[in-house]
């Protein structure tokens, strides 16, 4: 017998955006083991997540943030986070979510939503720089192409929104590409971030 409590339940529902039946059949796969009940959570809001994927996102929401400073707007995000149906668009939860991923944006600054979004010639040249970076650092050249994998990577997480880890982690601990899948999966749709558009005083755009 799993052992684990109401509180765990929420606790994973909170982490996770799961339903409260999906969370309990985790946390009694996982053992009662929270951070395998949240990949196994994970596994399953991927797992859906392309059975959904071919899906119209023919409705959605503008999320939108302004950071003050001094009493004034300095930063701008306005970010469409795409659904299905205008039910689940018209939700609170899809609408706060759409909210604070603009507010994420504001903190965070990606670059670009996927990794299918970043110029090839753009992750060729930082593959370029890395690969460098090692050989000046006198790593031998069968480690390399490994190195450049992981830095690789972390250049994702740093620059490709569905990649970042939520800046609120106390709300949500996990990417922006967790947070969604776990929304899609408790809304049963297709849903994801179409665009996003930063501006911050002072700052040129790309």
């Amino acid at each position: 017998m799993s052992e684990f409590t109401a509180k765990d339940v929420q606790a994973l529902r909170r982490a996770t955006g799961a339903g409260m039946m999906d969370a309990k059949r985790a946390l009694e796969e996982a053992g009662g083991d929270m951070e395998r009940a949240k990949e196994l959570l994970r596994e399953k809001g991927l797992a859906d997540a392309k059975k959904r994927a071919g899906r119209q996102q023919g409705e959605g929401a503008i999320g939108h943030y302004l950071h003050r400073q001094a009493g004034r707007p300095v930063i701008g995000v306005l970010v469409e986070l795409v659904c299905e149906t205008d039910f689940v668009a018209k939700s609170d939860e899809f609408v706060e979510m759409a909210d604070d991923i603009a507010m994420h944006i504001a903190a965070a600054r990606p670059r670009w939503v996927t990794r299918e979004d970043v110029p090839a010639e753009v992750v060729e040249k930082e593959k370029e720089l890395i690969a460098a970076q090692a050989r000046n650092e006198g790593k031998p050249d069968h480690v390399v192409d490994k190195i450049v994998e992981g830095r690789l990577r972390s250049f994702f997480e740093d620059h490709v929104l569905v990649d970042q880890t939520f800046v609120r982690t106390e709300k949500f601990d996990g990417t922006i590409g967790d947070m969604i899948a776990a929304l899609a999966a408790k809304m049963g749709e297709n849903i994801g971030v179409r665009r996003f558009s930063r501006l911050q005083v002072g700052e040129d755009g790309d």
